[in-house]
């Protein structure tokens, strides 16, 4: 019988930062996975991809300053390579592990494009850093050459930095929810989608990074899922985060969120998006709620049993 549409969005813990650590990672994550298909729910999955697209796009731009004639490759196209291989090291070890418990369920992953507005004002102010640190000289390389724009990170070194846009509409959500539908487990969403914008009747990809929270947002909200499940490396959300006064907590509701963003208790990097889009989707229709909780709490934290739940 199903119990709830669940959208299960994975942080960087559930894949860890290499090829290596994303094929061991990936086992327990299908584990956590498959409990929540095991107690009967319909389980739509998105994921993170910031170690992973930060490694292609470093590669190729390895290329672009070895070889200036070499072609350069999008972003966009970035996002695509990452959506594959993860998705394809998910489905894998999700599969393997449902067939161990006997149970049947197609997996696929959906290469998913998202649109962003052109006029979203982040699209005019990119900071979000991508890829490997550069000397100066190669990062003015670049940004010359190719029109990057180029940041200092922290005295660190420098860095490609990239708009953050908020997603506007999931180009392929019929196929996913004909999909899910259907019975099949789906993985999409990969990295916040592939960012595109429109052009005329046509869509081109842009040099963005979506945050695949409020991505994973709008997917719950498209599929009019039951529960928005946001598994990241800590088992709360906390408030007086490492002082004296640090507090899990076990629930919140969207007033608590609205106050607690105010004072400004969740970081901008981290916390402060999955808090956001969490309550985003609970605000949108009767019923709704959202949990924040680690991974290895993800079939308790679905029935509201463990993590942070989010409510009206």
């Amino acid at each position: 019988m199903l119990m709830n549409r669940i959208v299960v969005a994975l942080g960087g813990n559930a894949l860890g930062k290499n090829l290596t650590e994303q094929f061991e990672a990936v086992k327990l994550t299908a584990r956590a996975l498959a409990d929540l298909i095991e107690d009967g729910n319909e389980v739509i999955i998105t994921h993170g991809n910031g170690p992973q697209v930060g490694k292609i796009d470093a590669a190729m731009n390895a290329l672009l300053l070895e070889d200036p004639t070499e072609e350069k490759t999008s972003l966009s196209m970035c996002v695509a390579m990452s959506q594959a291989y993860i998705g394809y090291d998910i489905q894998n070890a999700l599969r393997k592990e449902l067939t161990r418990r006997g149970l049947y369920k197609p997996v696929v992953t959906i290469i998913t494009q998202v649109e962003v507005s052109n006029d979203d004002p982040a699209m005019r102010r990119p900071t979000k850093p991508i890829g490997k640190f550069m000397t100066q000289q190669q990062a003015q390389r670049l940004s010359e050459q190719y029109g990057y724009a180029i940041a200092e990170d922290a005295g660190r070194g420098w860095r490609r930095v990239v708009a953050s846009p908020m997603p506007q509409y999931i180009i392929e959500i019929d196929a996913i929810r004909a999909a899910s539908q259907e019975g099949s487990v789906v993985i999409c969403c990969g990295g916040g989608g592939i960012p595109v914008r429109r052009k005329g009747e046509f869509l081109k990809g842009c040099a963005a990074v979506i945050d695949k929270d409020f991505c994973s947002a709008l997917l719950a909200e498209n599929l009019n899922a039951d529960v928005l499940l946001i598994l990241t490396a800590v088992d709360r959300v906390k408030i007086n985060y490492r002082t004296p006064d640090e507090k899990s907590l076990d629930s919140m509701t969207l007033s608590e969120v609205d106050r607690y963003v105010g004072e400004g208790q969740f970081s901008a990097g981290s916390m402060l998006p999955k808090v956001q889009a969490a309550a985003r989707f609970v605000s949108g229709g009767k019923g709704r709620k959202a949990v924040i909780a680690a991974l290895s709490d993800a079939g308790e934290a679905a029935k509201g049993n463990a993590g942070t739940v989010i409510t009206a």
